[in-house]
């Protein structure tokens, strides 16, 4: 068949299409809902690429590929919801578009026919392949490819599968074209803050720099006769140039490769399909979307029984030197118990926060660390004999994770100093408390594992695919001690991560012959030589949920935790006995009758400021909200003379993540600033149930905490909190934890696939709890209730949700708003202008709470703040047309300094929201999505009261001006809650 006849073959085959096409079906919500069908004639971060008839063009809407009439009309869908399909670009004959997509679990590079027939995968393997481009004759495909360790342009025979690299250096290179004649390939390459336009003669293999500019240059394409287009991003926005032209005025042009033809060329800006050339025009179309609102029966936590609870948080057990006893921590103290099970003993029984316990060699002494002096973290060593505690560090940053050395002179542990437990690896003589740093900060790391012979400790590192992507595999890091010889890896499986560097190991054996991991959820162990590389294969020793190990002494047999229960198993037979653990609490819950008499009181319900009001609380809930009469007084009553005061409903943080480095002064601060309620939607497996617990028992002051596990991601991870599922079996496994561990909530994370995560929002959903993601789309098709933020990290290096300069088009808006879906915004940018408005809130006293780094976030000039503060103003006129289209609008910050969400919620009123909207963001629409009988001051509702001076509904500024918190019903000033902090 000719090329011309083909051309004209496929012409007439779309033209068919066009008319009679059928969707491709898609595999319905797992709750039955019916859809919400609707059209949008927008699409955000869309690219475009015509056919080379120049009749019909392929869009990538919401990750499906879409076909319409170059004229413009109905988009036809030829691909299903999952595939999460990007950036089409035709065969020069027409007869195939290629993409790349996302359809189990990595990038690859995959083929279709326009009338979605013969969807074909073109590359396979653990690596992603991305933006793949056609040569002149068809050919060959040029793409990026993370296959060398860092982004690569690489080519690949259509007809037999060979592939070549064509760049190789420390650069990102991404994006490719081909000139017109075949003989070069041109890319965006990106090192550090610096960009350019590169290109590679493929006969000499000669680089050169093509295209340098102020800003961001990106997206080259080359057209018909030679000349270069790109889009180049800058302070003054989004813009397209040809040569050194801008062809693309004021409009906001997204970074993808434009689309060439004679006479003219396709792009996108400001969401829609422009045709660019002698005569301009805009490309209007309809492509219709679906949603659901899922229907569930919700689980509700119990705020009113003190009937006994079983604790479930059991947070680092480790087997004693003899293998007889265990040390954990629970309820925030450390525990003993027999090694058969039982009822523990509590050595510490106070209210600090106590952490990360192991045993000394001779089994006399416990190291741990423990907030007791300062509110912050600190190691202490417990003699068991005396059961005196001798305080090891005093360090301005935090001490976490310690494990003994084997000849019991030394202590390694991680050294907390940056967000998200970014921490150095240091050693602590136990004798002389001197502290070595064997490694300055890295990326998250794990808890450290000595060798036998006192050489060596290891940690989990993620290992990194490239630099374009954060994630990686969880993978062995190995330091030497003696401070001379450089770090190394192990990588005990290639490609295979360790599920996660919270719990999962690597754990050296004591005889130095084996490690031990977490690997598919499973206990697995590997033979070594003396420096930690593995001399055999990764073999699994459970087929049960495992997490935690630690071994006996002998090397003979490892304590794991299995969901909610303690195991043992032997290395010789293989037998595993079960250790049980007898403890409980109980609710803490307040008795007797408290009345607050209020100036003014918001209830959150109507939009005005009630004068004079009592409110009566019994135990942990109102009961009354009445006029004050000063003739009416209970003698039985604890009274509190709020009457120069505004009362408003306390403050629900909902996006946020409990850490240990930051002790118990963290709920202590979140209380102080009126925060009530705190959601962790991830967090270290049992950590935050541990934490959930010790607030719930009244053992630490804290807010109400609702509390998730670790964030779902699959094969690579990026955060600590994250866990590396890799396969749909771990995934069972993993969702069978969250019912175990009565998770609060579900979060499904970046890489997980989109068929995956609609069987996440089946599982939760019928454990009465909600899904959570980055996503949007199908997330708003499958049930996932709510996302995570207006931008934030995306698997496809852009976000679906927002373009350049943070604007959302009709469909983001749309999804939103006919879903009515839930939407935490997590506006990091806003606490700069916050700050500026009110510069004496940064010097506020309440932020001595929170460590040195994490002060400076708000004292100084924080550079991630400023990053995301350029995309502020786009994100704040999406999120008006959301509100306004029906979206559930909740407060979070993805930060644990509270000062944030009194910053967050003022930017609500900035996007457009009155105060009282904004207010009801922090508190009644939150309360609602987390179904707590909070969020608004009504007679039944629990006693979470803010008492702070001034009228929010004057000036939202107001909320930060907290004098009194009442917090299930116990009252606690911001004096109170300052009490011992250092100035």
């Amino acid at each position: 068949m000719s090329s011309s006849f083909r051309t004209l073959a496929v012409a007439l085959m779309l033209g068919a299409a066009a008319q009679a096409m059928a969707q491709p079906a898609n595999m319905p919500p797992p709750g039955g809902e019916a859809p919400i069908s609707f059209n949008v004639h927008e699409g955000t971060s869309m690219a475009v690429s015509a056919s080379p008839d120049g009749k019909w063009l392929a869009m990538d809407l919401q990750g499906s590929l879409w076909i319409i009439p170059a004229a413009g009309g109905k988009a036809k869908r030829i691909t299903d919801y999952f595939n999460d399909a990007r950036q089409p670009v035709w065969a020069p004959d027409g007869s195939r578009l290629v993409y790349f997509g996302y359809r189990d679990g990595g990038y690859d590079l995959w083929s279709i026919r326009p009338d979605g027939s013969e969807m074909k995968k073109l590359t396979e393997g653990a690596y992603d392949d991305r933006e793949p481009v056609f040569s002149p004759d068809g050919n060959t495909l040029a793409f990026s490819s993370d296959r060398s360790g860092n982004y690569d342009i690489w080519t690949m025979d259509v007809a037999t599968g060979a592939m070549k690299q064509i760049s190789s250096n420390g650069r990102e290179d991404r994006l490719p074209t081909w000139s017109p004649d075949g003989a070069r390939i041109a890319y965006s390459g990106v090192e550090g803050s610096k960009t350019a336009i590169y290109v590679t003669d493929l006969a000499s293999g000669r680089e050169s720099v093509l295209k340098q500019g102020d800003g961001r240059v990106d997206a080259p394409s080359f057209g018909p006769t030679g000349e270069l287009a790109y889009v180049i991003q800058d302070g003054a926005g989004s813009h397209l140039m040809i040569g050194d032209t801008m062809v693309s005025g004021t409009e906001n042009v997204f970074p993808f490769r434009l689309s060439w033809l004679k006479g003219g060329y396709y792009y996108v800006s400001d969401g829609k399909i422009r045709h660019g050339g002698a005569r301009r025009s805009t490309v209007d179309f309809a492509a219709t979307l679906e949603v659901v609102r899922p229907h569930y029966m919700r689980a509700k936590r119990d705020w009113d029984s003190t009937a006994p609870r079983k604790a479930l948080g059991i947070t680092h057990p480790r087997l004693s030197p003899d293998g007889g006893r265990i040390a954990f921590v629970a309820l925030g103290d450390l525990y003993v118990v027999s090694s058969k099970g039982g009822t523990p003993e509590n050595l510490t029984k106070d209210s600090a926060l106590d952490a990360d316990a192991d045993w000394s060699p001779d089994g006399k002494s416990i190291v741990f660390s423990s907030d007791r002096v300062g509110g912050l973290p600190q190691l202490f060593i417990k003699d068991l004999a005396t059961g005196k505690d001798r305080q090891l560090t005093a360090m301005d940053t935090q001490p976490l994770g310690a494990a003994w050395s084997p000849d019991g002179r030394q202590i390694a542990f991680i050294d907390v100093d940056g967000r998200w437990g970014v921490a150095g690896v240091c050693v602590v003589d136990v004798a002389t408390g001197k502290v070595t740093r064997l490694q300055t900060s890295l990326g998250q790391p794990g808890t450290p594992s000595w060798s036998a012979d006192g050489k060596y400790v290891a940690i989990s590192l993620s290992y990194k695919f490239s630099n374009s992507f954060r994630e990686g595999t969880n993978q062995v890091y190995v330091i030497p001690v003696d401070g001379k010889s450089e770090p190394f890896w192990q990588i005990p499986q290639a490609n295979m991560s360790l599920d996660t560097r919270s719990g999962s190991g690597p754990v050296w054996s004591p005889d130095g012959t084996k490690m031990a991991g977490i690997y598919e959820g499973l206990l697995k162990l590997w033979p070594i030589d003396k420096d930690g590389k593995a001399l055999g294969p990764v073999r699994s020793f459970t087929s049960e949920t495992a997490f935690f190990p630690t071994w006996s002494a002998d090397s003979g047999a490892i304590l794991y935790q299995s969901d909610d229960r303690l195991r043992k198993v032997d290395i010789a037979t293989g037998v595993v006995t079960d250790v049980p653990i007898n403890l409980t609490y109980r609710l803490a819950k307040p008795t007797g009758r408290t009345v607050i008499h209020v100036g003014k009181l918001i209830d959150s319900v109507r939009d005005e400021t009630q004068l004079d009001k009592d409110i009566v609380i019994d135990g942990n809930r109102i009961a009354a909200i009445r006029d004050h009469d000063a003739g009416v007084r209970d003698p039985s009553a604890t009274y509190i003379d709020a009457s120069g005061l505004t009362a408003i409903p306390g403050l629900i943080e909902y996006h946020s993540h409990i850490q240990k480095d930051f002790g118990s002064n963290l709920e202590k601060a979140w209380l102080a600033y009126g925060i009530t309620t705190v959601r962790d939607p991830g967090t270290q497996v049992y950590d935050a149930v541990e934490d959930r617990e010790a607030a719930e028992a009244g053992i630490r002051i804290s807010p109400r905490l609702y509390t998730g596990g670790p964030l779902l991601e699959w094969q690579r991870v990026y955060y600590k909190m994250g866990i590396a599922v890799s396969s749909p079996a771990h995934l069972e496994r993993e969702l069978a934890r969250a019912r175990a561990l009565k998770y609060d909530i579900v979060k499904s994370y970046v890489r997980m696939p989109d068929i995956y995560q609609r069987r996440i929002v089946e599982a939760a959903h019928d454990m009465g709890i909600p899904v959570s993601g980055h996503e949007i789309f199908p997330a708003a098709f499958t049930g996932v209730d709510g996302t995570e933020h207006m931008g934030a990290t995306s698997r496809r290096g852009y976000s679906p949700k927002q373009g350049p300069g943070g604007m959302a088009y009709e469909d983001v808006i749309a999804l939103f708003s006919k879903s009515q879906r839930t939407l935490t915004p997590t506006l990091f940018g806003a606490l700069g202008g916050y700050l500026t408005r009110n510069p004496g809130y940064a010097v506020d006293p309440r932020v001595r709470l929170y460590p040195k780094w994490a002060q400076e976030t708000v004292t100084g000039n924080d550079p991630m703040a400023a990053l995301i503060r350029p995309m502020m103003a786009g994100s704040l006129a999406s999120l008006k047309q959301m509100y306004d289209g029906g979206a559930h609008i909740v407060a979070g910050t993805d930060t644990m300094i509270a000062t944030n969400l009194h910053a967050e919620i003022a930017a609500y009123v900035d996007a457009g929201l009155t105060p009282f909207q904004a207010l009801q963001t922090a508190t009644v629409n939150a309360a609602k999505a987390l179904n707590l009988d909070a969020g608004t001051l009504e007679a039944g509702k629990l006693a979470d009261i803010v008492l702070i001076d001034g009228d929010p509904r004057e000036n939202i500024a107001n909320t930060f001006k907290v004098k009194t918190v009442i917090a299930n019903g116990n009252a606690y000033t911001v004096d109170d809650l300052l009490k011992g902090v250092t100035k």
